[in-house]
């Protein structure tokens, strides 16, 4: 029978495992839409989705898009795509663990989300934002949070 003091951090893992298998297919759902536009003229494509959207294109954040875009060639798709699709199967790998709760997939989760600590500060330094902002503290609580229940069962 499962008290209060167990259950709680079950719940707990579950939802962080939810999250993780959340981010996990949209990174996927995103590495295989990039594929879409191999072989294709992105900024073509992006022209058309802003005439169509009926955004004015003389937007400087559109103007700021459309330049960027205009760089982008199938290597770039291809790198871009893989990047996501290894980022969409660690996610993934940790969610499933969290859910069967493995305790491989506690360690994993710690190890992955204590890895991406420095970058998420070099980011905030380089443009702060509230967006950059919140993604750290989440990822520093549920760091907290994992090696608090670690370190319990120990």
């Amino acid at each position: 029978m499962e008290t209060a003091s167990t259950q709680k951090p079950q719940r707990g893992l579950y939802i962080i495992g939810i999250f993780k298998l959340v981010k996990g297919t949209m990174l996927l759902v995103a590495a295989l839409g990039v594929l879409h536009f191999l072989h294709r003229d992105v900024r073509h494509t992006v022209e058309h989705l802003i005439n169509v959207m009926r955004v004015d294109p003389d937007n400087k954040y559109v103007a700021a898009l459309l330049a960027k875009v205009g760089l982008v060639d199938d290597r770039h798709l291809k790198e871009l795509s893989g990047l996501a699709a290894i980022y969409a199967g660690l996610f993934l790998t940790e969610g499933t663990g969290l859910l069967l709760r493995k305790r491989w997939a506690e360690y994993l989760t710690v190890i992955a989300t204590a890895s991406f600590i420095p970058l998420e500060i070099y980011e905030i330094h380089r443009h702060c934002s509230l967006t950059r902002v919140s993604f750290f503290l989440g990822n520093i609580a549920i760091l907290i949070y994992l090696i608090f229940i670690l370190r319990k069962k120990e």
